[in-house]
């Protein structure tokens, strides 16, 4: 057997000799009608087919030449005689006379009947509305393989069976076929119902009755996995497509009950690869095993295979029995050119794949449907007819435009129209005058003949083949004979002038099945049209497809000599046709909506779908036309300060308008930034939009999202505190609405606004991307973008990067000539335009004079005592300390007295502030409740507003925030009172972080600190009555008093609060326990004694023991609380990591406090007994015996004694934490899989602490007293390892985070001589470390001496894994051994790979699943192309590469483009391998070894199906290797 080659076994008698090919291929053909004819092997094929009949007594038919003449008159009593027992010999003669019975019942007229050509349906499509035609010939020949994509064919009368063997015949036929395909790697349909010679044409539609469609698709599935080996069990049924079931139209265009049923077959590249494969049969494994149960001899059935490939049209097995001299020859010869064969379908796959184009088709009908106007409101047309054959139920839905077009005449060529059909559907909608031709005819005076017929007020209806009033159908043949002439009359009539207006109707052809015969009805109409128009320019036809435009196409060049190609709309479904022209309508594009799809089509977005999506608010390619608003007050709003609408886009395109002003940043975004997104291979991809506040940014996105409405399905989410989970849902809908076979995709442009934290943005696209991944949305370019439109609080101009783009506040040259002209466009339309600031402000490039004159003249009459300058006090400070805030307008009419009376008409909101009005908007706020709100028209505005009060008005902003706070009447309106709470609890708590440091309270708490100390009590406690119920204001209040008032007890009082209203919060727990770390810290800064006394350390330790059980329970809780996020899904909030490290900090106090007692001085000898006591290493007892001081110091052991517990576990459970927080940092990134920067500042103080650790424990002050040799030597001992523990050495992470922290390679060497010292002594633990510091160290400096060999390095990996592993260590040590020991050219073998990932996945599971929420395991390692220790790239190496700046260099890890670098793709390797499931099996240099792989992102598999061939980079993680790329 060849190497590599698969085998199918199977089992079929091999007794018969094949006398020549032509007999071979009667075989596997029909079975002739005529008994008479049939040779004596098929009178064996025949006999295998009927139940009950072994192979065995077939094989005894063929020896005894039983043909088919002989058959007919063989009795019971000869079967015998021959060796037949008597039960098989009664079932084959029930069986041919049963046959015989068949064949005389059949009529024998229907078969020779000849027809005309029609085209088969289309390839492995299902939707369709494609029928055949009894008696039509298909006018492509069985055929083997031509360029691959091109189906072969082959036919099956499927007439000569029995209900008992129809569908054994079925599978038969289905599964040799599909074998024959798949080794040739053709597509291929094979067609059952479709007659051959001699009995019937070559081709010809005879149909066949189904009952129960779901059973042919039942046995085919279990005949594939019958017929197949196991391990190409689920390859066969990829490339085997389910049964279709093609209606057969009766020759009159009626229904019949019968169906062609068709299987393609469809061996892709990635499926079949070069994989040969062979076939057994379903019926003699049931032989052999009924055999084998009456002990029949073990010769009756013996084993054999079947090969089968196409040969021409028939498909034939090379591993059949011949005479031929070298009978394998052949087969051998097709095995070896399998790998060619396989290479020429991927790149005829390729190629075919390259050819889609797009399409200018919507745009081509709406240009010939109106005559060039592009509206039907003003078509050069002023009447349309429509001409139109046999329609499908599922069209019905998407010719609406019918409707819309209100045709004077319809030429309905379906006979069922009115029963079952367009007729019926349209008339529902619309009136109808139902006719006859025969009404038409001219006899007596054209006006009197119209309006008998109702012709300009209502649709004539002419049925034109029957269908009404008894008038029967006629067949094609017929057609032409029977109805043509009555035809010509009516076609006649609508062409007469004095009729229809000349050259001012346009008829239109809709095909609604495919016109595939030269005789149909509808060849012949249109050439009577043609003739009476002089031509085609008021001729349009329409189809669905390209087959039929082609098979139209040609009938019509044909019979009239024409090329219609230029009047034909082919490339657009119906829906798309529906949604194209209903949108030429004014009053639909009032009342409807539409979407694009892409070549300029459009589909109608159905109102229910629309609201549906509630999440969203949709932008149509037809927003606002059609639309009466008050244009002088939208843009009013919008030039005082308002937010943008789509309106203001719209009018500035309106005749007279300037274009609306386009910032710099415009055509960048949408000429460079948008297409390289959407190149990407991602299916959800992020721009940021980053702009400093009232500079213009959401403007700017809105006016790119307006600008792409054509091209993008686009829209904006309204509510940025939404469910994601819905809005993902919504996202996805809105994408794939009218468009689940087409491929590609309009892409969806959704805009998001007001996010505050771009970990939410992350939440947002990680869902979106998972439910891409949940509906199989093939991804090979994006599909969602994601328009983050996010405030910066930054004013400095940043540099972009690949998905960012930075707005300020300072206006170019050109943006300010754009400003000037538009103020002249203003100024003509507009009277105050004086007032219009937020237009004035940018005008003006921000400046600070302009705002604070304008600010300064409006508030000049401000008076605190008067409620509408109270409010505006409250919306400026709200629009201050929270960018989106704003007052609902029945709040503001409630606390200004506004309520409008039922007789005195309405009062605009904004008339109640008074002079104030001109600072404030109005805007519609999407919330709980969508409701219209009012804010501040500008940023700046509201700035300089909150300084003018505080300084000219003696307002302050704690006045403000306690007037906020404490007026129950703004919290009494129904409207837009959750969204107040929110935003006022928003100013109260929301802090920002930095790399730098974290502040400690949100900004609006510190400036009334800063501008009133003292303040800010009275403010958080009326906050606290103002929120009652909220545990964070509670926590807030905790962490005031023990961070500024230093007021423990009331602290714990608050924290104790917010611990009872959230119970099982670790947040609330982490309170309470900072409480008591800060009491400790303070009363340790506040102890000026030294040394401290003994009652103070008691004091001191009491407390530290409360704080250590208190983040004990922090971390308890942590784990708890990360474990239900892990479960729910839905939640990615992060591992909370501060009762760790609040553990750590309390240590350090306590080292702090032990330093200053007498017992532990500042002495050499005392500093390591506190070291060995803290540790474990020596009891208080020991350390009291040898202290020559003990009965001074009495009272200090007495007090410490009571505090063992704490003391002897310091250090291990400091180290512990130490431990744990870079097992965290250094294995887990954020969820892009990088390094997170917004825990740097934890980061920084554990590095702190650390120092503090590492110099009371990792240095011996004693050494110089050792004299003893033997002690001196365990001293160095210690001494080294306490340098490994100082360097962060003495763990893998420490090791592994070298490379990230540049650690030096001097100081790596020391690391390795320091591991060298420690020899043979070394721990399991030190020697896994050891390997991690030779590969560490060679990734810094591959030239150092002190790295070991490779290979040597390679036998002590090996050594280490043959030893006793802690649990502790295996995570380590199973991650070190993957990244050494993946394969590699004349490396050394590693069969156990497989095993030492699925451990190291069990382990990391087992390890990180209480902290890994939210986050993605870091990369340490990638594969790169070398060999050795130069295999292992690190992301620094990469960096390198590319020479990026932090962000941009993320952000190109984030959207991919960092491997198409060509110096990146020079480093990494890149693997091959096949889908299967969620992993992929990689493959290696080792033939029979595959390795099973992690996808980075889950998306990245969307489009690929099972078992497809893909390439990738791979990367070394604790979870595993993972996939990244994939291609």
């Amino acid at each position: 057997m060849r190497k590599n080659e698969v085998i199918y076994g199977c089992e079929e008698g091999t007794n018969a000799v094949m006398a020549d090919q032509g007999e071979k291929k009667s075989q596997e053909e029909d079975l002739s009608p005529d008994i008479k004819d049939w040779s004596k092997h098929q009178v064996r094929e025949w006999a295998l087919k009927v139940n009950g009949v072994d192979e065995g007594v077939a094989e005894i038919l063929f020896l005894q030449d039983i043909n088919g003449p002989s058959l007919l008159i063989l009795e019971t009593t000869d079967l015998p005689a021959m060796g037949v027992t008597f039960g098989p010999a009664k079932l084959i003669i029930h069986a041919r006379d049963e046959l015989v019975k068949l064949k005389k019942e059949e009529p024998t007229s229907f078969r020779n009947q000849p027809g005309r050509p029609c085209k088969p349906y289309p390839f492995y499509r299902y939707h369709d509305t494609y029928r055949y035609m009894e008696s039509s010939i298909l006018d492509i020949t069985e055929s083997g393989a031509s360029d691959f994509i091109e189906p072969c064919h082959e036919y099956k009368g499927f007439t000569n069976t029995t209900d008992e063997t129809k569908m054994s015949k079925f599978t038969d036929e289905v599964i040799r076929f599909a074998a024959a395909c798949m080794n040739s790697r053709t597509n291929g349909t094979i067609h059952f119902g479709i007659g051959d010679k001699p009995e019937f044409t070559h081709g010809q539609v005879l149909g066949v009755a189904v009952e129960d469609k779901e059973a042919y698709a039942n046995e085919l599935k279990s005949a594939i996995d019958g017929c197949f080996q196991y391990k190409h069990k689920q390859a066969a049924q990829m490339c085997i497509k389910p049964p279709r079931f093609v209606g057969v139209l009766n020759k009159n265009m009626t229904s019949s009950d019968k169906y062609v049923i068709e299987v393609d077959i469809v061996p892709e590249s990635v499926i079949c690869e070069e994989n040969i494969y062979q076939t057994s049969n379903v019926d003699t494994k049931k032989a052999k095993k009924k055999a084998k149960g009456r002990e029949a001899d073990k010769t009756e059935t013996k084993p054999s295979k079947q090969f089968y490939v196409r040969d021409g049209g028939s498909s034939r097995n090379l591993l059949a029995t011949t005479t031929f001299a070298k009978p394998m020859e052949e087969y051998n010869q097709f095995v070896d050119s399998v790998a060619q064969r396989s290479q020429l379908r991927k790149q005829a796959e390729e190629k075919h794949l390259s050819v889609i184009k797009s399409s200018n088709q919507g745009s081509r009908l709406s240009q010939m449907i109106t005559g060039g106007s592009l509206s039907l409101d003003k078509s050069h047309f002023e009447c349309y007819v429509i001409v139109t054959n046999k329609s499908h139920s599922i069209q019905l839905e998407s010719l609406g435009f019918l409707v819309e077009l209100n045709p004077t005449a319809v030429l309905d060529f379906d006979p069922e129209s009115a029963e079952c059909g367009l007729q019926k559907h349209f008339e529902q909608q619309s009136t109808v005058s139902v006719h006859l031709p025969a009404q038409y005819k001219i006899t007596e005076g054209v006006e009197d003949i119209a309006n008998k017929l109702k012709l300009t007020r209502n649709t004539s209806w002419v049925f034109c083949n029957g269908g009404i009033k008894d008038e029967a159908p006629s067949d094609i043949d017929e057609w032409l004979m029977d109805k043509g002439a009555s035809i010509r009359d009516v076609i006649s009539f609508l062409c007469r002038k004095d009729v229809l207006p000349n050259k001012r109707f346009l008829v239109i052809f809709l095909l609604l099945s495919t016109v595939s015969e030269k005789m149909d009805p509808l060849v012949e109409t249109f050439s009577t049209f043609s003739q009476e128009l002089r031509g085609t320019e008021q001729i349009l036809c329409i189809c669905d497809n390209e087959n039929a435009f082609t098979s139209w196409k040609d009938l019509i060049k044909a019979r009239c000599g024409n090329d219609i190609s230029g009047r034909c709309i082919y490339e657009l479904n119906f829906a798309e046709v529906n949604g194209t022209v209903l949108s030429l309508l004014s009053k639909n594009r009032r009342s409807s909506r539409f979407l694009p799809c892409g070549g300029g089509s459009q589909v109608l977005l159905e109102k229910k779908v629309e609201r549906s999506l509630s999440t969203l608010e949709i932008l149509c390619m037809n927003q606002c036309e059609g639309g009466n608003e008050d244009k002088i007050a939208i843009e009013e709003n919008f030039y005082k300060g308002g937010k943008v609408s789509w309106w203001n886009f719209y009018f500035s395109e309106q005749p007279g308008s300037t274009p609306f002003i386009k910032r710099d940043k415009f055509d960048f975004i949408m000429n460079t930034v948008i297409p390289d997104l959407c190149s990407l291979r991602k299916a959800c991809v992020l721009f940021n939009l980053m702009h400093v506040p009232g500079c213009g940014g959401t403007t700017l996105a809105m006016h790119m999202l307006w600008a792409l409405r054509d091209r993008y399905r686009c829209a904006v989410l309204r509510d940025s505190n939404a469910d994601f989970a819905e809005v993902a849902e919504q996202v996805v809908k809105l994408l794939m609405y009218d468009h689940e076979e087409q491929l590609p995709r309009v892409p969806l442009l959704l805009m998001i606004d007001d996010f505050d934290d771009m970990e939410k943005v992350s939440d947002l696209q990680q869902l979106i991307e998972k439910e891409c991944v949940k509906k199989d949305i093939q991804s090979k370019s994006a599909q969602v973008i994601l328009l983050n439109c996010m405030r910066s609080e930054s004013s400095e101009l940043t540099e972009s990067t690949e998905d960012t783009v930075f707005i300020g506040n300072k206006l170019s040259e050109m943006e300010q000539k754009q400003f000037e002209q538009k103020l002249v466009e203003i100024e003509k339309t507009h009277k105050n335009a004086e007032t219009f600031y937020g237009f004035m402000i940018m005008k003006k490039n921000f400046k600070q004079e302009y705002i604070q004159g304008v600010v300064r003249n409006t508030l000049k009459s401000f008076n605190k005592n008067q409620k509408h300058a109270q409010l505006l006090a409250v919306l400026v400070l709200l629009n201050v300390y929270c960018k989106s805030a704003s007052l609902s307008v029945s709040l503001c009419e409630e606390f200004l007295g506004l309520q409008p009376k039922p007789f005195c008409g309405t009062i605009k909101v904004e008339e109640g502030f008074g002079k104030f009005s001109t600072l404030i908007a109005s805007s519609s706020v999407e919330s709980k409740v969508v409701h219209k709100a009012v804010t501040m028209i500008h940023s700046s505005i509201a700035r300089q507003c909150l300084q003018e009060l505080t300084t000219t008005h003696t307002m302050s902003k704690a006045e403000i925030t306690d007037l906020l706070l404490t007026t129950d009447k703004l919290y009494e309106s129904t409207q837009g009172k959750d969204k107040l709470l929110r935003d006022v609890h928003h100013i109260l708590v929301k802090r920002y972080y930095s790399a730098e440091e974290e502040s400690q309270f949100s900004p609006l708490i510190q400036d009334i600190a800063s501008e009133t100390p003292g303040q800010e009590e009275m403010i958080l406690l009326s906050a606290s009555k103002r929120f009652d119920k909220d545990a964070v204001v509670s926590q807030l209040l905790a962490r005031y008093y023990y961070l500024k008032k230093k007021d423990f007890s009331e602290a714990k009082d608050w924290a104790r609060s917010a611990r009872d209203l959230s119970k099982d919060s670790s947040y609330m727990a982490d309170t309470s326990a900072q409480v008591i770390k800060h009491e400790l810290k303070n009363a340790i800064a506040n102890c000026k004694e030294e040394p401290i006394t003994a009652d103070k350390l008691n004091m001191f330790l009491k407390v530290a023991q409360s704080a250590i059980d208190a983040f004990k329970e922090t971390q308890s809780l942590a784990k708890k609380e990360s474990m239900q996020r892990l479960q729910s899904k839905m939640d990615n909030c992060p591992f909370n990591t501060s009762g760790c490290l609040g553990e750590i900090q309390v240590g350090v106090l306590l080292i702090e406090v032990l330093g200053k007692t007498p017992v532990f001085s500042s002495e050499n000898v005392r500093h390591d007994i506190m070291s060995r006591v803290l540790s474990g290493d020596i009891k208080l007892q020991d350390a009291e015996r040898h202290d020559p001081r003990n009965t001074k110091h009495r009272t200090y052991y007495i007090m410490l004694r009571q505090f063992e517990d704490v003391l002897y576990n310091l250090k291990y459970r400091m180290k512990m934490n130490f431990d744990f927080l870079d097992n965290f940092y250094v294995n887990l990134g954020s969820r892009s899989g990088m390094k997170d920067s917004r825990e740097q500042v934890a980061q920084n103080e554990l590095f702190r602490c650390f120092r503090q650790y590492v110099n009371l424990f990792c240095k011996t002050d004693s050494a110089s007293l050792l004299k003893n040799k033997t002690l001196c030597n365990m001293l160095q001992l210690l001494e080294a390892r306490q340098f490994l523990e100082k360097q962060k050495a003495d763990t893998y992470c420490g090791i592994l985070n070298c490379l990230s922290i540049d650690t030096s390679a001097e100081k790596l060497e020391k690391i390795v001589r320091m591991y060298d010292f420690v020899g043979a002594s070394k721990t399991v633990k030190e020697k896994i470390n050891y390997i991690y510091v030779n590969v560490v160290l060679s990734r810094i400096k591959l030239e150092s001496t002190r790295i070991q060999p490779f290979q040597k390095l390679i036998g002590l990996l090996l050594q280490v894994q043959r030893e006793q592993i802690p649990l502790s260590e295996n995570l380590s040590l199973l991650f070190i051994a993957v990244v050494l020991l993946w394969p590699q050219e004349n490396g050394p073998p590693c069969r156990g790979l497989g095993k030492y990932i699925s451990q190291m996945r069990t382990s990391y599971y087992t390890e990180m699943k209480e902290v890994y929420n939210g986050k993605r395991p870091i990369v340490h390692f990638f594969l790169g192309k070398k060999r050795g220790y130069e295999r292992l790239v690190h992301l620094g190496e990469i960096k390198r590469c590319c020479m990026a700046e932090e962000g941009q260099f993320i952000s190109m890890w984030e959207n991919g483009k960092l491997w198409k670098e060509k110096k990146v793709e020079e480093l990494l390797c890149r693997v091959t391998g096949k889908v299967k499931g969620k992993f992929i099996l990689a493959d290696t240099c080792i033939p029979d070894l595959k390795v099973e792989v992690t996808p980075m992102f889950r998306w990245q598999l969307s489009g690929y199906g099972e078992g497809s061939k893909v390439s990738f980079l791979i990367g070394f993680s604790m979870r595993g290797p993972l996939a990244l790329d994939i291609n």
